[in-house]
């Protein structure tokens, strides 16, 4: 698997954003990346230090279309805590 592959997406939300001040970052990755497979590609891609890692599987919502029941995909979240002396991670900077 790729580096470029294991993170999918940042999550932004009110939660994830008060969680930057504590230097902790979420993404959504792929469901078969490890721990340290994710440690990894976030140093990589972004240059940082990280100090842990944090993985939550989210099971997908089910939804109604008409008469049926519909569900959502299954995902992995994984919220990174980088080390007091990494610097930050710039694309999160610019959503305060």
């Amino acid at each position: 698997m790729n580096i470029y592959d294991i993170i999918l997406r940042p999550i932004i939300t009110e939660a994830s954003m008060e969680a930057m001040e504590e230097n902790k970052y979420t993404f959504q990755v792929a469901r078969g990346a490890g721990k340290a497979e994710i440690k990894k590609a976030v140093e990589t891609i972004f240059g940082v230090t990280v100090e842990s890692v944090n993985t939550i599987n989210m099971k997908g919502k089910t939804k109604r279309l008409g008469m049926r029941k519909v569900r959502r995909p299954h995902w992995k979240k994984a919220i990174v805590k980088l080390t007091d002396d990494s610097k930050t991670i710039e694309f999160f900077d610019s959503m305060q």
